[in-house]
């Protein structure tokens, strides 16, 4: 299973993602996902992955499913080979290739020495784990987050770790039994059969699994004679009937690619979404939602805003009394977290009466560039908490957010969260944010969105799409200019906490930074 959108715990570096310098900028803004490395390399080019444009409505809802494209046919026919093509002439964001050899049954002992022997019939229905991928692949076309199985053809076993995969605007699924299980049959919303010849398929099948898989030529022949042939001819071959397109010669078949990319264009066309423009219909006539919180404005409070509003004030006090505002912020968020009764003994012998959290953990995710910088705020009250960062950024050409990399920490769905950014003024990002961690099943309620500065309609957004997430700022601000800048606002947080030249930055929803993928 390969794919280009992923999300785990791993620290990879975000050097891939940034241009080298002189290189020509994107039309794409930031206010900061977790990709893998490419998933194509060609002559010409890199693939890399693009942005995710929203796949949800403004009430924070999924309101558009994963186009899946299902490839069948016969083994070593050239199916990855099509699938391949496809994305590179596809050229859209967040495609995910998922191979159903990933979702071969767990065997039992007796089966283990079957298929050491060649003896294992690898190409029947039975040999797959129908259940958990029809589960899976139902998941992962509903924008939901998933884990995928990894198998070890050498030792005919599952890894002990499994994938995670996450953010798929195209599916594209291949395999032997694609069009066997009606279920699978369901989910696919284009079906396509690959056609080779046997002879080349058998020839394709002894390098692969003598180079790649570590069998000798005999055991190939045998296993082809006694169960690959036999049950193409069974199973495989019959569901070509089934196919919208039936593609001759596999993956030299440019022609086929290029009508099947056309038909792919026009169905994702359809499927747009304008989240930001159905955001400005939200109602900002009605009062602050009892789901905000905002700071107590204290002469300390104020003092620090005014500081680091004035735009005469030095960038290392903007960084220092940004900071001590920070710090307060993450304080006053901990004390919405749960907390239980707990009795401790003193040094002098008495108990005290305390409390104590009642959560399983806390994980702090910022959205990058400048929803980093409150980081080291959380680090310091919050002791070993988990760090996660999500990059969006603003596509100046639909004027939509879209997603460009996440890092989660592993079995965050559990924890409490606390999203951070440094402004917020349509929210349109904040809600990519939540909508994010919702697909990786933390709880809405578990979630706390924490910035400096908020505009009026980006809590109204927030608000309106997820009732249950905690908004807590140190000030809101009425309006927003005709750029959704914070009016009065901060200024670019970003540029101004890490010293960037403003004058390259175009608008973002969120800080209004700029980086190009």
């Amino acid at each position: 299973m390969t794919s280009r959108s992923d999300s785990g715990s791993g620290e990879d570096s975000l050097d891939r993602l940034l241009p080298h310098a002189g290189a020509p900028r994107r039309k794409s803004t930031t206010s900061l996902s977790k990709t893998e490395p490419p998933l194509l390399r060609t002559g010409t080019r890199t693939i890399y992955t693009a942005g995710r444009p929203p796949w949800y409505d403004e009430h924070g809802a999924q309101s558009k499913e994963a186009f899946v494209i299902g490839l069948c046919g016969g083994s070593a026919s050239g199916k990855t080979t099509v699938a391949n093509n496809i994305i590179e002439a596809l050229d859209v964001p967040w495609v995910v290739l998922l191979s159903m050899d990933s979702f071969y049954k767990v065997l039992s002992p007796e089966e283990q020495i079957l298929a050491a022997q060649n003896d294992y019939n690898f190409d029947h229905p039975g040999a797959f784990d129908f259940e958990l991928l029809v589960a899976t692949l139902r998941k992962l076309k509903q924008g939901k987050s998933v884990k995928i199985p990894v198998y070890d053809f050498t030792t005919h076993r599952r890894q002990k770790d499994w994938k995670n995969v996450y953010g798929a605007s195209v599916i594209i699924f291949e395999g032997i039994m694609s069009f066997v299980d009606k279920e699978l049959l369901q989910l696919l919303d284009m079906k396509i059969f690959v056609e080779t010849d046997s002879d080349i398929r058998l020839v394709r099948r002894l390098r692969r699994d003598i180079t790649e898989r570590g069998r000798d030529i005999e055991g190939v022949i045998k296993q082809y004679n006694k169960y690959v042939k036999p049950a193409f001819e069974q199973y495989i071959e019959p569901t070509m009937r089934l196919a919208d397109i039936v593609v001759p010669r596999g993956g030299g078949n440019m022609v086929a690619i290029d009508l099947i990319v056309q038909h792919v264009h026009s169905q994702l066309e359809e499927r747009e979404l304008s989240v930001r423009a159905l955001l400005a219909s939200v109602q900002q006539t009605q009062p602050l939602p009892q789901t905000l919180s905002v700071l107590e404005n204290t002469p300390q409070v104020r003092g620090l805003h005014t500081i680091i509003r004035n735009k005469e004030t030095s960038r290392d006090e903007f960084i220092f009394y940004s900071k001590r505002l920070m710090r307060l912020l993450i304080e006053h968020a901990l004390t919405f977290l749960p907390s239980q009764p707990c009795v401790v003994q003193t040094p002098q012998g008495p108990e005290y009466e305390g409390r104590s959290y009642s959560g399983k953990g806390i994980t702090g995710v910022s959205i990058l560039r400048a929803g980093e910088t409150m980081e080291p705020a959380l680090r310091a009250v919050c002791k070993d908490v988990r760090i996660g960062k999500i990059l969006i950024q603003t596509n100046l050409d639909s004027g939509e957010p879209e997603l460009h990399y996440l890092r989660l920490p592993k079995d965050i769905s559990e924890d409490h969260v606390i999203l951070m950014d440094s402004t917020v003024s349509t929210g349109a990002a904040a809600m990519m944010a939540v909508r994010v961690l919702l697909d990786h099943e933390v709880q809405e309620d578990k979630i706390m969105l924490v910035s400096l500065l908020m505009a009026q309609l980006g809590v109204h957004s927030v608000a309106y799409a997820f009732p249950k997430v905690k908004i807590i700022t140190t000030a809101v601000d009425k309006d927003l200019d005709e750029f959704f800048h914070v009016i009065p606002g901060i200024g670019d947080f970003g540029d101004r906490y890490f010293g960037t030249d403003g004058s390259v930055s175009l608008n973002d929803d969120e800080d209004q930074e700029q980086l190009s993928l």
